[in-house]
C-alpha cells in the first residue's frame, strides 16, 4: 500500500491540535460536516453536507474524510471545512464513510485563500488545494503524531539590516505594510550555519541576506514568514542565508523538487505552534501559517512563479490576496521591477523603499563596436569586451551569458538559407553538440536524414551559437583558461575564485566566490527579438541578475543592445523603464493596465461564454478552427469579479450539460472540459 493510502484512527495528539477556530456549535449538537470534495468536476466546487455517524468520532475542520458520491457510485476524499448543526440540503444526507486522517492539514487561513483565489480566477478551490496540501504520507504522519512536546523557541537576535535608513524598513515590516524593496547588487560571504561549528563560508547574493534578515526579525517577534523564490538556485541562496541566522527547526522547505514524504513532513512542521520561515517556490505561498508576519517574493517577473495548471494563478496575485486576508507585511524584491508591481506603486497600494546610497554595476554598452580579433569575432565578442575579459581572466572567473543552450540553437540550408524545420511538427531544428544528431526544439523528434523542402539540398549549417559552441570558441580564444558550461543540463550553483571562463544560459549563472571579475552579456539582439509582450522586462531582468553577480567595480559589458533597455541597465534606473512601459501599455490597453481573460474550448461553448459576459468587457479577438476556438477579452479591474463569476457559471453549466462523450470524439470515458478560462495571461498579446 502506498504512503498516500489508508485510514488512520483518531489519536490524542490530533485532538490537541484540532481546534482550528472554525468549529461552530458544541460537539453535542454538531453532527453535520460541510465537505469540499476533491474532484476535477467544476459543479462539485461547493461545500456538500454529510452526516457524521455515531461510529466516527473526532471529526474536525481541516481533516481528510472519505465520502460517497452517489451519482457516480464511487467514494471520494475531501476536506471538512465546517461543522454545523444546521442542515442546508433539504433531502436526506449521506454519511461520512471514514476519517482518513485526524490531522487538520487544511487550516482556516489556507481554505480562505484557496476560495478567494479560485473565485478571482474562475477556478475550483480543489485545484488550488492540490497545490497547498501535499499528498498524505501515512508513515510520515504516524511519526509526527507520535512525537513528543516541541522544544521551546530559541532566542533569536538577528543582525541589523544594512544599506537602508536606520529602523525604517524594520518598522514598515512590523507594521505589516506592503513594500516594493530595492536591493543592493553583488555577492557577499555568510558564516556557517548557526547550529554547526563549521568554518566554511558560503557566497550568496546580497538580496538573499536582506530577505533572510527580514524573515529572522519576524520570527524573533513571534510570527512566521513566507519566502517565495522562483528557482531552486535562489532558494539555495536563501536557505544558506537563513541557516546562518536561525536554528534548523525554524526553517521549513516546501517546494516541488522535494519528494512527497519531505513535502508532507514540511507541511506538518508548518502546522506547529512555533513561528517558522517557510521557504519554497510558487506553491509555498499557500503554506499554513496562522500567525503570519511576512510574505516576501523574490523576482516576481520570473515565469516560474506563474502556475501552469488551472486556475493558472500567479504567486504574486495569491500573495496579494493573502496579505489582505491576514494582514501580514508584503515585500516584492528584485533587481528590476515588473509592470504589475509598478501599477500597484502608482495607485498607492505599494510603498517604495530603497537603499540610502543606491549602487549599480559598472555597465559598458557596446552596441556599435565590432570585434577586431579573428577569434573574438567568432565568439561574438567586440573589442572592448575582449580587452576586459582578457584582463579579468587573469584575476578570477569571468561570466559569459548566452541566450540558448546546446551547440546550435538553429540550423539553415547551406544552399538557399532556408530555416531547417521538423518534418513532424514544423518546429525549428537544433543541435545540442558538435557533430550530434539534429532534433526538434518543439517536439524533440530526431532528424537523421534532413532534406531542404525549398531546394532539396542535404547540406546544413548552424545558425547562431548556443552555450556549447560558445564555450568551444572561447576555449580557442583563451588557451589555458578553464572553461565551464552551466545550463539546464549541467547545474552548477557555485564556483571558486580561480581564473575561469563560465559560459551560462540566462538564469543558470553560478555564484563566484568574491564575484565575477568581468561579466559579458552576449546575444542581446537575439533576446530582444523574442515575440512577447514582456520581452523588454525579461531581458532587463536577465541582464540585471547576471550583472549583480559581478564583483564591486567589475566591468559588465552589454553586447549588441542599445536604446532604452541599455540606458536603463547602464544607469541602474530599471524602475523608470517599468514606468515608461506601463505608460505604453495604458495607451494600448494591454495588461497589466487592464485585466484579460482567455477562453478556449469547443466553438459553441466559447460563443456561449462570450454571450454570458457582463457589460464593460471588450472582446479583442476570436480564433476559430474546426474543433476548437480561443477568444480574448479585456476589462478594467473593477469588472473582474463580475467577469469571473459569469465565466465560472458558464464553465459549470457547460460541464453539467455535456457529461456524455463529445459528438464525433473517438474517445470514451472521461472527456475534457468543453470550456477553459485563463485570467491575466499576457502571452496572447505577443507583439
Amino acid at each position: 500500500m502506498p504512503d498516500g493510502a489508508g485510514v488512520a484512527p483518531v489519536s490524542s495528539s490530533a485532538a490537541a491540535i484540532a481546534d482550528t477556530g472554525l468549529v461552530g456549535p458544541s460537539a453535542a449538537v454538531v453532527r453535520i460536516a460541510r465537505v469540499l470534495v476533491d474532484s476535477p468536476l467544476p459543479q462539485l466546487d461547493r461545500l456538500l453536507d454529510y452526516r457524521i455517524p455515531g461510529t466516527i468520532e473526532g471529526v474536525g475542520p481541516g481533516m481528510r474524510v472519505a465520502v460517497p458520491l452517489r451519482a457516480a457510485s464511487r467514494i471520494a476524499e475531501g476536506f471538512v471545512v465546517e461543522l454545523t448543526g444546521q442542515q442546508d440540503f433539504p433531502g436526506p444526507l449521506s454519511d461520512i464513510l471514514a476519517l482518513v486522517s485526524p490531522v487538520p492539514v487544511l487550516r482556516p487561513e489556507v481554505w480562505a485563500l484557496a476560495r478567494a483565489v479560485a473565485d478571482r480566477s474562475a477556478g475550483s478551490a480543489s485545484d488550488v488545494l492540490r497545490l497547498a496540501v501535499p499528498t498524505r504520507q501515512v508513515r510520515v504522519e504516524k511519526s509526527w503524531l507520535a512525537r513528543g512536546v516541541e522544544p521551546a523557541r530559541a532566542v533569536i537576535d538577528p543582525p541589523e539590516l544594512e544599506g537602508y535608513a536606520p529602523g525604517v524598513l524594520e518598522a514598515a515590516v512590523a507594521a505589516h505594510e506592503r513594500i516594493v524593496l530595492g536591493v543592493a547588487p553583488g555577492v557577499a560571504a555568510i558564516a556557517a550555519p548557526l547550529d554547526t561549528a563549521a568554518a566554511d563560508r558560503v557566497w550568496v547574493g546580497r538580496w538573499a541576506i536582506t530577505l533572510a534578515r527580514l524573515a529572522a526579525r519576524v520570527v524573533a517577534a513571534g510570527e512566521s514568514a513566507i519566502l517565495v523564490a522562483p528557482d531552486y538556485r535562489d532558494q539555495e541562496q536563501l536557505a544558506a542565508a537563513l541557516a546562518a541566522l536561525l536554528p534548523t527547526e525554524a526553517i521549513v522547505r516546501l517546494d516541488a523538487r522535494q519528494s512527497n514524504p519531505d513535502r508532507y513532513r514540511g507541511l506538518l512542521r508548518a502546522l506547529g505552534p512555533q513561528p517558522v520561515v517557510l521557504l519554497g517556490n510558487r506553491s509555498v505561498v499557500y503554506a499554513p501559517a496562522s500567525k503570519l508576519g511576512l510574505i516576501a517574493i523574490w523576482n516576481d517577473g520570473d515565469p516560474l512563479l506563474g502556475e501552469p495548471l488551472a486556475p493558472y494563478v500567479h504567486a504574486r496575485d495569491a500573495a496579494l490576496i493573502r496579505q489582505e486576508q491576514q494582514g501580514a507585511a508584503l515585500v516584492f524584491a528584485g533587481h528590476t521591477r515588473t509592470t504589475e508591481v509598478q501599477r500597484l506603486v502608482e495607485v498607492g497600494y505599494l510603498r517604495e523603499l530603497g537603499l540610502t546610497r543606491p549602487r549599480h554595476p559598472r555597465v559598458i554598452p557596446s552596441a556599435n563596436i565590432a570585434a577586431q580579433d579573428r577569434l573574438a569575432a567568432q565568439a561574438r565578442i567586440p573589442s572592448i569586451a575582449w580587452r576586459e575579459a582578457t584582463a579579468a581572466s587573469k584575476l578570477g572567473p569571468v561570466l559569459v551569458q548566452v541566450a540558448r543552450p546546446g551547440y546550435a540553437p538553429g540550423m539553415r540550408c547551406v544552399d538557399c538559407g532556408e530555416s531547417a524545420r521538423c518534418r513532424v511538427c514544423g518546429g525549428p531544428l537544433h543541435q545540442k553538440r558538435h557533430g550530434g544528431i539534429l532534433s526538434c526544439n518543439w517536439c524533440g523528434a530526431p532528424e537523421a536524414a534532413w532534406r531542404c523542402k525549398n531546394c532539396q539540398s542535404t547540406r546544413i549549417r548552424p545558425a547562431g551559437a548556443g552555450a556549447n559552441r560558445t564555450a568551444e570558441e572561447l576555449g580557442r580564444a583563451f588557451p589555458g583558461v578553464r572553461i565551464v558550461v552551466a545550463d539546464g543540463e549541467r547545474s552548477i550553483q557555485a564556483i571558486g575564485a580561480a581564473p575561469a571562463i563560465v559560459v551560462a544560459t540566462r538564469g543558470a549563472e553560478p555564484i563566484a566566490a568574491g564575484g565575477y571579475r568581468a561579466v559579458l552579456l552576449l546575444d542581446g539582439d537575439r533576446m530582444v527579438a523574442r515575440e512577447s509582450l514582456r520581452v523588454g522586462e525579461d531581458c532587463l531582468r536577465w541582464w540585471s541578475d547576471a550583472a549583480a553577480l559581478a564583483a564591486d567595480d567589475a566591468p559588465v559589458v552589454l553586447v549588441g543592445v542599445g536604446g532604452t533597455l541599455a540606458s536603463a541597465l547602464v544607469t541602474g534606473r530599471q524602475a523608470d523603464y517599468a514606468r515608461a512601459e506601463l505608460i505604453d501599455r495604458r495607451a494600448l490597453r494591454f495588461p497589466p493596465a487592464v485585466r484579460v481573460a482567455t477562453v478556449t474550448g469547443l466553438p459553441d461553448a466559447v460563443s456561449a461564454a462570450l454571450a454570458a459576459l457582463p457589460g464593460g468587457v471588450e472582446p479583442v479577438g476570436t480564433t476559430v478552427t474546426e474543433d476548437a476556438a480561443r477568444a480574448i477579452v479585456r476589462f478594467d479591474y473593477g469588472h473582474g469579479a463580475a467577469v469571473a463569476l459569469a465565466l465560472r457559471s458558464e464553465v459549470i453549466r457547460q460541464a453539467t450539460t455535456r457529461r456524455k462523450a463529445v459528438p464525433g470524439s473517438p474517445r470514451r470515458g472521461r472527456q475534457p472540459l468543453p470550456l477553459r478560462v485563463h485570467f491575466d495571461d499576457p502571452e496572447p498579446f505577443a507583439e
